[in-house]
Formats: structure tokens, sequence, C-alpha cells
């Protein structure tokens, strides 16, 4: 009996200390005063305040740009990366590709962002380019450490992948780059779409390596939240994370309608 009540009330503490402070910033993200702790009615007002700050709205616009390229740079190389340890099991350098590519996950972000601050800043005054900091250098640079990301979902998913399927097609006379595209894209597909979701998430939210390799005028959204939370929280910036807790909350709830319509069609075949 007493095993029975143990698990529920874990279960529901954990989720009130993971959700409780999300939903506070939700409700007075809502609130009329100026001050973050102290409800003084519902309102609008600060919604409307965000829509008209040209600061973080430029941020906003820049991180989406910066997120969607780094991402797909980060797919193509990362699925490269996969393809060339799962179906290559011998070839010069691969214990030194293995190396390089699992650095990332666990590279500090501080020493991330330092040494590719001195590779800019190196390449800058040997060849001329890139000229300066800006959305380049923070697109390579999480280019850079989201490949890891990427390279780690798609290898999983190809390490389970039936050859025999390949085999046959081959057998049938498709080439390698017809294998390829016709039967290992459309297998492994999930694995790229969430190693893409999992790339543009991490290039998002990105603080330390951004502030390294950024420049003026080229100010993510976090860094404007970070500078603006350190003069104190402001209901414009609460307004700003309910938006972006929306659309991903939207977002989990779109892909799981869609896992379930799919289920049953993956039944029947």
């Amino acid at each position: 009996m007493r095993r029975g009540w143990f698990l529920p009330l874990a279960a529901a503490l954990g989720f009130v200390f993971l959700y409780a402070p999300i939903v506070s910033l939700v409700v007075f993200s809502f609130n009329e005063n100026r001050l973050v702790t102290v409800w003084s009615g519902f309102s609008l007002r600060w919604y409307g305040e965000l829509f008209r700050d040209p600061q973080i709205l430029g941020a906003a616009w820049l991180s989406l740009q910066i997120a969607a390229i780094s991402a797909t740079i980060a797919l193509v190389l990362g699925t490269l990366c996969a393809v060339a340890l799962v179906r290559f099991k011998r070839f010069r350098g691969r214990t030194a590709l293995a190396g390089m590519v699992s650095a990332p996950l666990v590279m500090p972000d501080v020493i991330t962002g330092l040494s590719l601050l001195l590779l800019f800043v190196a390449m800058e005054g040997l060849f001329g380019w890139p000229s300066g900091r800006g959305m380049l250098t923070v697109t390579i640079a999480h280019s850079t450490f989201c490949m890891a990301y990427v390279c780690v979902v798609v290898q999983s998913r190809l390490s389970d992948l039936d050859l025999s399927l390949e085999e046959a097609a081959m057998d049938l006379g498709a080439t390698p780059a017809r294998v390829f595209f016709d039967i290992t894209l459309p297998i492994i597909a999930p694995a790229l779409v969430s190693g893409w979701l999992l790339a543009f998430t991490l290039s998002l939210d990105d603080l330390v390596i951004a502030s390294f390799v950024s420049g003026p005028g080229s100010s993510t959204l976090p860094m404007v939240i970070f500078s603006k939370v350190r003069l104190g929280v402001s209901p414009d910036v609460n307004a700003l994370a309910t938006i972006i807790i929306g659309i991903v909350a939207l977002g989990v709830v779109a892909a799981t309608i869609f896992q379930l319509r799919a289920r049953p069609k993956r039944a029947r075949a």
C-alpha cells in the first residue's frame, strides 16, 4: 500500500518541481504590473510592448535564421559522418574521425567558443576571411557543435538498419547512389528529422558560444534576453517566453497527433 502511494507522490512532486516555474512565468506574463512578482490584474500590455521592441524582434529573426541554416548544414555533415562510421568499418583515420565527432559532446561550451574565436581571428589575419564577427561566424560555430549531435542520432538509426533491403535493391541492379536515396534515406527519415530539430533547438538556445563568436549587430535572442535579465526580469521577457512555450507546445501536440494517425497505417502495412 505504501509503495502504491510513493510512486504517484514522487511523480507529482517531480512534475511540480519542473513545471511550476514555467506556469508562474506564463501567468505573470499577463500581469498588468511592471513588477513580475506582484499581481495587479490581467492585461495584454506586455505582449504589445514586446511586438513594439525592435531589439527583441530583430534578435529573434536573426536567431531563427542562424538556427535554420546551422541545423541544415549540421544535418548534411552529420549524416555523412554517420554513414562513414557505420558503413565503412575500417579506413585510415576512422578513430580520429570518431573522436572529433564525439569531442563537441563533452567539450565545455566555454572551451569551444574560445577555440572558435581564436580560429576565426587567425583565419582573418591569414586569409582575410571571415571579415569580423557576425552572423556568418555564429552560423559556422553552431554548425560545428550541432553536427556531433546529428551524427549520434543518425548513427544509432543506421546501426539498426536491415542491410538485406539494400542488398536486395543492389541485386536488382540499383546503383549505390540509387540505393542510398531510394532505400536508406526514406528509412532513416525520422532520425534525420529528429536530428534537424535537435540541432535547431540547440542553436536557438545557445548563449555561451554565440557570445564568443558574435560581433556588433549580431546579438542572438538568448544574448538579448540575458542582457535584459541581468538588469532584472521584465514582463516583456515573460511574454516572449510564453510565446516560445506556446509554439513548442503546439509542435509537440501536432507531432503526437501525426504519430497517432500514422500508427494504424503502419500496422496495416
